[in-house]
């Protein structure tokens, strides 16, 4: 166990996952200030109006975007090791706590999967014209990989999160790019229909 600063934030960060932060609040200028000089890490956590949830995602700063006269930062971070938080620590401005590693118990995604998913991503990135990368062959943990380059609710995003089995989280992921893919091609036909004789089959 050891301390970390912790970031709330209405987000939910992946493992592998990269997203812009602006930071402008004093306390968390502090943190990141430190998490830079240090070369260290942050906890970000997701938080609502039921609090903050125990099960959070190691972040460290892969770029400094902006700086500004004021000492706002906008930077991007990336999603590293997911941790739980043990106790919750204070003495600082911003939030600390105590946390512990969260390991993947030993339950790997069966290889048709694998190739599934892969599949799949492949069918949405053509659909929709992403210029997004599939994950190489062999990627760990590549629910995460995956899960990280689509747009998701945070609360599916959460759900992957704290799930600790690869193989019930890739079927999960399989089942979310499943449902995107029909609803682009459902999508793309009634814009199609639209196009021709100006109504949309809701069939």
């Amino acid at each position: 166990m050891n301390e970390l600063g912790l970031f709330p934030l209405p987000l939910v960060l992946l493992p592998t996952e990269q997203v812009p932060l602006h930071i402008f609040e004093e306390r968390y200028k502090e943190l990141i200030g430190e998490v830079l000089e240090d070369e260290g890490e942050f906890g970000l956590v997701y938080a609502d109006d039921d609090g903050i949830r125990e099960i959070g995602t190691r972040a460290g700063v892969v770029d400094v975007l902006t700086e500004f006269d004021d000492g706002r930062l906008n930077i991007l971070v990336e999603g590293r090791e997911r941790f739980r938080m043990v106790e919750v620590t204070g003495g600082r401005s911003f939030h600390t706590a105590e946390v512990a590693p969260l390991a993947d118990a030993d339950d790997p995604a069966e290889a048709d999967t694998v190739e599934r998913a892969r599949s799949l991503f492949d069918r949405l990135r053509e659909l929709t014209g992403s210029e997004v990368e599939t994950p190489g062959e062999g990627t760990p943990q590549l629910s995460f990989s995956l899960a990280a380059r689509v747009e998701l609710a945070p609360q599916l995003k959460l759900e992957l999160l704290e799930e600790t089995s690869e193989r019930v989280r890739l079927e999960r992921v399989c089942e979310l790019l499943e449902g995107a893919t029909v609803s682009v091609e459902h999508q793309r036909r009634a814009a199609e229909r639209a196009s021709t004789n100006g109504r949309v089959d809701l069939g």
